[in-house]
């Protein structure tokens, strides 16, 4: 995995680039991500359903891998069961 490959989901439509990242597995839906759409759709795990973002980057908790959605789906990001949070915009400079 490496920045700039796209990886889609092999349960709904939800696709991702990677920003940043190390060699790990990326899930959506329960369901490992490829960069090859899946021949038929695998069934969505309901604990993995909350929906993806179109435009929102999604990280892990201690920072090391960075995905942005670039096409928005039924199932939720996580690496190894732990969901991915949505990452805080920075705040801009007030323009006094």
């Amino acid at each position: 995995m490496k920045p700039g490959t796209k990886l889609k989901s092999a349960v709904c439509d939800t696709e991702v680039m990677v920003i940043k990242g190390i060699n790990i597995v990326v899930e959506c839906g329960g369901k490992p991500m490829s960069d090859a759409p899946p021949a038929e759709r695998s069934e969505l795990d309901s604990a993995f359903a909350e929906g993806t973002k179109m435009g929102k980057r999604y990280v892990n908790a201690d920072g090391s891998v960075e995905l942005l959605c670039i096409k928005a789906g039924k199932g939720s990001l996580s690496i190894g069961g732990t969901a991915l949070q949505i990452k805080d915009s920075k705040p801009l400079p007030s323009s006094d």
